[in-house]
């Protein structure tokens, strides 16, 4: 059960809804793509809403994925900066995931996908009941330490693109610590999201953390 179905005993119950944010290419549709059908192995009932400036491009990548029925797939075109749509005024976004659970009255989580941003990318409280920062070693290992509000403040932080550490020059232990440190200790997690690598441990904190499943 999510948070938010948890407001009044009596209420309907409602998904629970889950941000994915960070800067561009850093890996945030890859690993949607990953996510889709490791919750769906686990049995649990998802739709996706993607952000993009102006066009439905990352949604129609994942609708062509056959990785989910393309009906449960719904696009915000943000028509400015991310951080309007996710942060400053989420309207667009509620309303994209009101619908969704109108038209599918059982799913439990929703993924919303926020476009390419910079380290600055937050959600809103009134949109997400968890959201997790993307980040990817290409970007260099000092993120991190310049300690930007998304890899502060989410939830999870995400380093993907690990299996690029050696040829980038990164060292993938400092940086994994120096994460944790910056975040006081909350969780940070490591993935190849082109190879799914740890997404199942994304998959087991969800199911902890957002729907509440021991």
């Amino acid at each position: 059960m999510s948070r938010l179905a948890l407001t009044r005993a009596d209420a309907p119950m409602t998904a629970a809804r889950v941000g994915i944010g960070g800067p561009v290419g850093s890996g945030k549709t890859a690993l949607v793509e990953q996510l889709i059908p490791a919750l769906q192995a686990r049995g649990i009932d998802i739709a996706v809403i993607t952000n993009d400036l102006v066009t439905a491009e990352d949604a129609e990548r994942v609708r062509r994925s056959g990785l989910i029925d393309p009906e449960r797939v719904s696009a915000v075109e943000a028509g400015a900066c991310p951080h309007t749509v996710i942060r400053e005024d989420p309207t667009l976004n509620i309303e994209a995931a009101d619908e969704l659970e109108r038209r599918f009255p059982g799913v439990e989580l929703i993924l919303l996908e926020s476009g390419g941003d910079n380290l600055a990318s937050t959600f809103s409280r009134d949109l997400t009941d968890f959201w997790m920062f993307v980040i990817d070693v290409a970007g260099g290992d000092d993120i991190p330490r310049k300690r930007g509000p998304g890899v502060i403040r989410a939830d999870l932080l995400v380093i993907n693109k690990v299996d690029l550490a050696p040829h980038v020059g990164v060292d993938l232990a400092r940086m994994q610590r120096e994460a944790t440190d910056v975040r006081g200790g909350r969780p940070v997690l490591l993935t190849n999201c082109r190879r799914g690598e740890g997404v199942n441990a994304i998959v087991d904190l969800l199911e902890r953390e957002v729907l509440f499943r021991s």
